[in-house]
């Protein structure tokens, strides 16, 4: 039983169009000079790279570039990250990107100040202390990884998702210039909005904080559903069911661009204090297995675990549907509720979202390991409104396939 609630940020927020060009200046206030890039070769390609450098330059900052970033990134990619880090000795760590180059950033920043084998500090609350100063830049609109306090890599041993939380994660400064997302290709856009999605509706539909269900001696750094988890998630449902639709159509709308934007770190402001529940521990497996991206495979199984949890959050589903810009007016709660689910499916039609498991590949023998896998992640099973048992997670991959 919790009693109170609290709500955590990045250190600072800075966001608009042309905000890159006030890194130097940011990173100043942060004391930095010596600053390590953690990036890829996309984004050098695409001139993004150059746009971060040139106001470090001005600063007068000596800068190095990693560039080897990859999608959902492995174990290896991110030791290798640590390891050139160490060889130029920063003071400050930039992750620039998307989710993926953002998380191998916060990676950087603790282990280059906790030297230990990069296992040791996956789960809950384990990091010992602060890391190195972090500034984290999106380049997509979804993850939400500038303000939160996670960071996922793949445990390719285990062929597994994991995730080190850590309050001291959290960036010193997040800097959202939806400019930088113009050039995103649209799939990546759409994975990465439906991602954003997914995490602005688990948090709304989270099992109350009051019955956040801690056991004793437990650390987390989720506390289920607040009144400002549920701000921050209705904003940023409003802005996907408005925006996302036409940021994937059309990449150059620069409308959408902004409303995306905001919608991801709206979403992660609400996940990284609420929680993210069942659809993110059942994506874990799918994704270690099928190398889907996140965003992809969160926004497969959504449809399918809001179905789950809907007994219970009728009037969150309603609200949700309604958010989406369903029309609930003269329907019963449960109709209405029941839309939600409609809204979801009918956007991921429009943006291109796989629908079903076996699009990925996946088949019916590797269900029951993918069930089992997730059943075990139990610091997101106590965040869903619904604590499943196993067989009620192997029904939904069931029912996904």
């Amino acid at each position: 039983m919790r009693e109170t609630w609290y709500f955590a940020s990045a250190g600072h927020f800075l966001f608009g169009r042309h905000a890159i060009r006030q890194l130097g200046e940011q990173a100043q206030r942060l004391s930095a000079k010596r600053v390590f890039i953690m990036t890829d070769k996309i984004l050098a390609k695409v001139g993004i790279l150059e746009q971060t450098l040139e106001p470090l330059r001005q600063a007068g900052m000596t800068v190095e570039v990693f560039d080897e970033g990859e999608a959902e990134p492995s174990i290896e990619m991110v030791a290798r990250a640590i390891a050139a880090a160490k060889s130029f000795g920063p003071d400050t760590i930039i992750g620039l990107g998307g989710g993926s180059n953002m998380d191998a950033a916060k990676y950087i920043a603790t282990f280059l100040v906790y030297d230990r084998p990069l296992l040791d500090l996956i789960g809950d609350d384990k990091v010992p202390g602060p890391v190195l100063p972090l500034i984290c830049i999106p380049t997509t609109a979804g993850t939400g990884s500038e303000v939160s306090q996670a960071a996922v890599c793949t445990d390719t041993a285990r062929a597994m998702k994991v995730s080190m939380l850590s309050p001291w994660l959290r960036p010193k400064l997040a800097l959202v210039d939806p400019l930088l997302t113009v050039t995103c290709p649209a799939q990546v856009s759409a994975d990465s909005g439906i991602d954003a999605l997914t995490h602005a509706i688990e948090a709304y539909t989270a099992v109350d904080n009051a019955v956040f269900p801690l056991p004793p001696g437990e650390k987390t750094v989720y506390q289920g559903k607040t009144p400002f988890g549920d701000m921050m998630a209705e904003h940023a449902i409003r802005l996907v069911g408005k925006h996302l639709r036409n940021a994937v159509r059309d990449g150059s709308n620069l409308e959408a661009r902004d409303g995306m934007a905001l919608a991801a770190t709206y979403g992660g402001l609400a996940f990284s204090n609420v929680g993210v529940a069942l659809v993110h521990a059942m994506e874990y497996p799918v994704g270690g297995a099928t190398h889907c991206s996140h965003g992809a495979g969160n926004g497969l199984l959504l449809p399918f675990v809001m179905q789950y949890n809907l007994p219970g959050r009728e009037r969150e589903m309603a609200n949700i549907a309604e958010w989406l810009g369903e029309d609930v007016s003269g329907l019963s709660l449960e109709a209405a509720a029941q839309r939600a689910i409609v809204a979801v499916e009918k956007l991921k039609a429009d943006i291109g979202i796989p629908t079903r498991l076996r699009e990925l590949g996946v088949q019916p023998e590797q269900l029951q390991g993918f069930a089992e896998k997730t059943f075990a992640v139990k610091r997101l099973m106590r965040v869903n409104p619904r604590f499943p048992t196993l067989d009620d997670i192997l029904g939904i991959f069931q029912a996904a396939l």
